[in-house]
């Protein structure tokens, strides 16, 4: 293995990816301490491009949220409006769908659905939700409602977790997204948003959702007040339920936008989203993609990433709200095309994929 960009504090470490061994939890706290990003990067690199080679993986999907309106109230969220806020919105089913029609075309594959905690929607409106769109695009793949949802449907309808997500899933369900988890921290969890479900109950929706055959996503939210201890305890709880389900499809780190928030605090930097990146990879070696989110990152950034150990875009997305109403100053949208150009100017192979990661194309050769 080449050495020269590896630091000697980090050649136990650098053994270890080579060999495929598991990283430690201290390990992963002297990755985040690790001054030189480079080397860290380095590393990240060889585990994606063992996994991945030079592909650069994207879909093409839509985001379109169905409510905005949601009684927590946490301090980081730029996203949620209490009902008498001028900027809440939210759709009846006939309303998204229409919506969802002015955004919809024939390449799209996928369509990703969130919203708050809505004091006042009945859990029969997000069935009746899941069932009108699959009713309507019966060949789309449904990625919906965060952790968080589907532990406040419980309590709202007063069925077990189970029951619920047999129900949206009979309804259409096929997947759920990542959100919500914030960072699974006990003690963020009480400062930041005790509303909302614990880490443990967190887990316990992922934990159940793999075991009745319904893959999901993962994220952490970070840039705010959380510490490095509190991060890698955060991958290591993720590491720990894929080695027990092996549901999860992706891991996304997100980066905290402070703008429109109670909680406020500085945009993070460069360094910091890469070695988020790069941790991840190296940290999480159960997880087969790593999520460059280019409506978090901005574009150019999640380029770079691409050599720090991610190997998926996302996708078109188009209308994305939760990012954007934090301040967040990615477009809102890119064409297939400017997505294929970021990866091939990296100098990876842009390749079409379904929301299983299964391609969907052969790799195009990098021009």
């Amino acid at each position: 293995m080449e050495t020269l960009f590896i630091a000697p504090n980090l050649w136990t470490i650098a053994e270890k990816v080579e060999k495929g061994e598991r990283l430690t939890a201290e390990e992963g706290i002297r990755l985040y301490q690790e001054t030189n990003l480079a080397a860290v990067g380095f590393l990240a690199d060889r585990v994606r491009r063992r996994l991945h080679s030079d592909i650069a993986y994207y879909v093409v999907n839509l985001h379109l949220s169905y409510s905005n309106v949601c009684f927590a109230g946490c301090p980081f969220c730029a996203f949620g409006k209490f009902p008498d806020d001028p900027d809440a919105f939210e759709y009846d089913v006939d309303g998204y769908l229409r919506q969802l029609e002015r955004m919809m075309w024939d390449r799209v594959t996928e369509v990703h659905i969130v919203g708050g905690l809505h004091p006042d929607l009945p859990f029969d409106y997000y069935l009746n939700l899941v069932r009108a769109v699959k009713d309507a695009y019966p060949t789309i793949h449904l990625k919906a409602f965060t952790a968080v949802e589907v532990q406040y449907f419980s309590e709202l309808s007063g069925y077990s977790v189970e029951k619920v997500l047999e129900k949206l899933k009979e309804a259409g369900l096929d997947a759920l997204p990542g959100g919500g988890a914030e960072v699974l921290s006990d003690r963020l969890h009480r400062i930041l948003f005790p509303k909302k479900a614990s880490p443990q109950q967190w887990l316990n929706v992922h934990r159940t959702a793999h075991r009745m055959g319904i893959p999901s996503n993962a994220t952490l939210l970070y840039g705010h007040i959380e510490i490095i201890e509190e991060k890698v305890h955060h991958l290591d709880q993720l590491r720990r339920l894929q080695d027990e389900t092996g549901g999860f499809l992706c891991y996304i780190p997100l980066a905290y936008h402070p703008e429109n928030t109670q909680l406020g605090g500085r945009r993070t930097t460069g360094v910091a989203d890469l070695r988020e990146v790069a941790v991840a990879r190296l940290m999480l070696d159960n997880f087969p993609h790593i999520k460059a989110y280019w409506i978090s990152l901005q574009p150019k950034l999640a380029q770079v990433a691409l050599s720090f150990g991610a190997d998926d875009m996302d996708g078109t997305v188009v209308n994305e709200k939760i990012f954007h109403m934090a301040g967040a100053p990615s477009p809102n949208q890119l064409t297939e095309d400017e997505l294929r150009k970021m990866a091939q100017e990296a100098g990876f192979r842009p390749v079409r994929r379904n929301s299983h990661y299964q391609p969907l194309e052969e790799p195009a050769a990098i021009s």
